[in-house]
């Protein structure tokens, strides 16, 4: 007669589990003071409680899931599993410090790319001593060519730095040689009069005529780039790019209109722009007007820098619920675990069991050598192929 299937949806909460092990001791009867015994296996936390898959399970709900360590801590309470927040603290310091070798060569790879985007947001940091908390910098330098289908794999690193000192920007890019994709930061314009030869600066079209949030509009007539952008909106598809070397990439056609003039003069006096609000003179379009065109002639080149605001994203949710790290050395940590968990989202990769995997494998002695196969693109899936 057949039957009737109904499926519903159930949910099995996280459980915590007691993993025993037990390593017999064995003496010779004709043997004195002999006793053999398998050595302990290496764990993270040396005679800790943890497992390597619990401390992921912590680095993941805080820096993908944004709990901070005393929300996790009173979700545990709930199992009747009693874990004090600094406990929590200590696990994400030892994983963050067995994982800074993956995260430098992370950043390696990427800064070894033709192109990269760089960005930077506050990192609030407890200030010992102080009772308050200063403003440390977390700094963003991504990879993403998929849009132009780019053979290497996306991924981000992020560089923590206790102030915003044009010497940071200048110390971690110490060697690139390619293109970066930046906005109008000025410690950006250092790298650029210091290592002159390293790398070209490309603007992003979005936002470069972008007015402070603090002080409203109030001219009838919109400002020049304004007008700027919207005759640059009308005048180019959307698809006119050139591509680099006459290679023109993948929906991207082989010609594209110049931008639009943008001149500095705005046709009225001196003492009328002195008046005006700082948001309403003139934006730097044009003083940046060869960086922000860029991308008409090198296809790689996005015309905004979507890709690493989207990576931005993250440290302000973390930032948001956890407020602040505990010291330069937790913003450290923090720049270390992030890294990893957003590059992994990049690449499809689950940063639970990407995380537990690669922390056993270095505590047991992974290579210096073959440090590569720890990368988080190393552990993507290959896409389906559909059969012909």
């Amino acid at each position: 007669m057949g039957e009737d299937v109904s499926e519903r949806l159930d949910v099995v909460p996280a459980q915590f589990s007691v993993i025993a092990t037990r390593r017999q001791k064995y003496a010779c009867r004709s043997c004195e003071d002999v006793v053999v015994q398998a050595p302990a296996l290496p764990r993270l936390v040396e005679g800790g409680i943890p497992t390597e898959a619990t401390v992921a399970h912590v680095l993941v709900s805080k820096y993908a899931d944004h709990l901070p360590l005393y929300r996790q801590a009173q979700i545990y309470a709930h199992q009747s599993v009693n874990l004090d927040r600094s406990t929590l603290a200590d696990w994400v310091g030892k994983a963050a410090f067995l994982l800074r070798s993956v995260h430098e060569r992370l950043f390696k790879r990427l800064k070894a790319s033709d192109k990269l985007f760089a960005d930077e947001t506050t990192a609030p940091v407890l200030d010992p001593g102080r009772g308050r908390t200063k403003t440390g910098q977390l700094f963003a330098y991504a990879r993403d060519d998929r849009p132009w289908d780019g053979a290497e794999p996306p991924g981000v690193a992020y560089l923590y730095a206790p102030d915003r000192k044009d010497e940071n920007v200048v110390r971690h890019l110490q060697g690139f040689v390619g293109t970066l994709q930046v906005d109008g930061y000025v410690g950006y314009k250092a790298l650029a009069d210091r290592m002159p030869s390293a790398s070209r600066s490309a603007g992003r079209m979005s936002g470069a005529s972008s007015t402070s949030s603090r002080e409203p509009v109030r001219r009838r007539s919109p400002p020049r780039p304004s007008r700027a952008l919207r005759r640059f909106t009308k005048s180019r598809p959307r698809s006119a790019v050139l591509s680099p070397r006459n290679v023109t990439p993948p929906g991207r056609s082989e010609a594209a209109p110049l931008p639009p003039r943008w001149s500095r003069g705005s046709g009225r006096s001196s003492a009328s722009s002195a008046r005006r609000p700082s948001s309403l003179r003139p934006s730097a379009m044009p003083s940046r007007a060869k960086g922000l065109a860029r991308f008409l002639d090198d296809g790689r080149i996005e015309i905004d820098n979507n890709v690493v605001e989207r990576s931005i994203r993250p440290i302000a949710l973390n930032r948001k619920n956890a407020l602040f790290a505990g010291s330069d050395g937790g913003g450290e940590h923090w720049a270390v675990i992030a890294s990893l968990v957003e590059t992994c989202k990049l690449n499809g990769v689950d940063p639970q069991a990407y995380l537990a995997d690669i922390i056993i494998r270095i505590v047991n002695g992974h290579p210096q050598s073959q440090i590569d196969e720890l990368m988080p693109w190393a552990y993507a899936q290959p896409p389906l192929r559909a059969v012909a």
